[in-house]
């Protein structure tokens, strides 16, 4: 049977080679259950859902890890976000796709942008380069040579039921291999790529990771360690849309309030709705009129 809704990490025995498998299952369609996305958008959102979490996999940190994919195309936005206990959300913004089916063609020209945030959002990192090949994975794959300097491949593959993914990422240092030998750390390299490059989508959705990883890492020695799992969660609240209305200002909250009767704020992740009522903004601004420090 195969692995469902975890991270799982592996490590290469006698070379400085990492690897993951990602699969979102249940946590993909709660992620997806409420939008209506075109097949070729929704497959490019699972891709990056899944390389979110592999990123995720990679770094150390405690706070948000968001991938953001701006371009002129009919998909001019995609953002997935990963908390560092790989809690994962997302959504994508679509115009008419006409005949666009590749990644390349559903963006356009335009930037992927890794943002690392910390909690408390003291700590902020952002990396950006352009969008770059036809899939997902060959911009990432620029992202990891000019921001984390590692050598690294993903292979991402997403449909209605699931996304999932594998990385592989070669480390510094080669502890106990001589350069030049028979399995050198480069030829070992250059092989696990170009098995990874074997992988199908088909092996992913009916798989277990055990079995995946004989299939194409027979020959080598790998520890694998237990899946962490993975999880739809989506980080608003009603605290959270309070303070936006705030920051959207008392003037245009109220107006929104007469001509409707209530303020319908909804999630562009989850679409919940959060409806406020006339007390409810009265106390979203208490003190403001004033002068005062608002609650919120």
């Amino acid at each position: 049977m195969r692995d469902r809704d975890g991270l799982r990490r592996f490590l290469f025995e006698r070379f400085p080679i990492r690897g993951q498998l990602v699969r979102v299952d249940a946590a993909w369609r709660a992620l997806i259950e409420h939008r209506d996305y075109p097949a070729p958008v929704r497959d490019a959102l699972g891709e990056a859902v899944a390389a979110t979490l592999l990123l995720a996999g990679t770094i150390k940190f405690d706070g948000v890890l968001s991938l953001q994919l701006q371009g002129g195309g009919p998909m001019p936005l995609l953002l997935t976000q990963c908390t560092s206990g790989l809690g994962v959300r997302g959504l994508a913004r679509w115009a008419t796709i006409g005949d666009a089916r590749r990644f390349d063609e559903l963006v356009g020209d335009g930037n992927l942008t890794v943002t690392l945030e910390s909690e408390d959002r003291n700590h902020r990192y952002q990396g950006v380069v352009p969008i770059d090949g036809a899939r997902l994975a060959d911009s990432l794959q620029r992202y990891f040579a000019s921001s984390e300097q590692l050598p690294t491949r993903m292979w991402l593959f997403a449909d209605e039921r699931s996304a999932s993914g594998m990385l592989l990422q070669q480390l510094p240092g080669a502890p106990g291999v001589e350069r030049g030998a028979p399995g050198d750390l480069e030829d070992t390299w250059r092989r696990a790529q170009l098995l990874g490059d074997t992988l199908t989508h088909e092996e992913m959705r009916s798989l277990a990771d055990r079995e995946i990883l004989r299939r194409l890492f027979h020959e080598d020695d790998l520890r694998l360690f237990d899946a962490a799992p993975v999880y739809f969660r989506c980080r608003c609240s009603r605290e959270r849309v309070g303070s936006m209305l705030h920051a959207l200002g008392e003037e245009e909250t109220r107006a929104v309030l007469a001509e409707r009767g209530e303020v319908e704020v909804r999630c562009d992740f989850c679409n919940r709705a959060y409806r406020f009522d006339a007390v409810d903004v009265a106390e979203i601004f208490r003190g403001t009129s004033a002068g005062g420090a608002s609650v919120h």
